[in-house]
């Protein structure tokens, strides 16, 4: 469904915090600001704001202004045995009914009036186990082909600032062919 806009899930929770947390709080809304992320949250910016890439480059362009999360890798993680809520592991949009990791990037999801630009995978780190030990394992995994798979969510930039609110519909538009899978970014 290339280019055309289907509805694909929800937005069940949403999360920002001021400061470099791992953990970010539930709040009823967040107004995501156009080029630059979430406002108020510690990750906002035209260039980078995670610690380890400003250190290596502060000039590098942010392509993680938004952190989302599918909810059903809750309900997997709580399955294995760890209690993890919601904001828990730093994300900004928590959804619900729609395959994040399976989008090409490019895609746009569109909440409300706002619209972010799907730019690749969260890479999990270490402070996933600093959080909880041995959850690391559980959000970074090897297929049997020995190909690594990341589990701990997706990142994008902001194309159209808005407000996000839980029980904002999203809606998902594909880029042109050919589709490319998710990387780290």
């Amino acid at each position: 469904m290339t280019g055309k806009s289907r509805l694909a899930g929800e937005v069940v929770d949403v999360h920002l915090s001021p400061t470099h947390t791992f953990s970010k709080e539930s709040r009823d809304l967040i107004n995501l600001l156009e080029g630059r992320g979430v406002e108020g949250d510690a990750h906002c910016g035209v260039t980078v704001k995670h610690r380890s890439r400003v250190k290596a480059d502060a000039s590098q362009p942010n392509l993680r202004q938004v952190h989302l999360i599918h909810s059903e890798l809750f309900d997997l993680l709580y399955e294995a045995g760890f209690a993890v809520k919601r904001g828990d592991l730093g994300e900004n949009i928590t959804t619900r009914g729609i395959d994040l990791l399976g989008l090409p990037v490019g895609s746009r999801l569109t909440i409300g009036d706002a619209v972010i630009s799907v730019t690749g995978l969260r890479n999990p780190c270490q402070q996933i186990n600093d959080f909880r030990t041995g959850l690391l394992k559980q959000v970074v995994r090897t297929d049997s082909d020995g190909n690594l798979v990341r589990l701990a969510g997706i990142m994008g930039t902001v194309s159209r600032g808005g407000v996000v609110r839980p029980g904002d519909r999203i809606r998902v538009e594909l880029p042109p062919l050919p589709h490319h899978s998710l990387t780290r970014v």
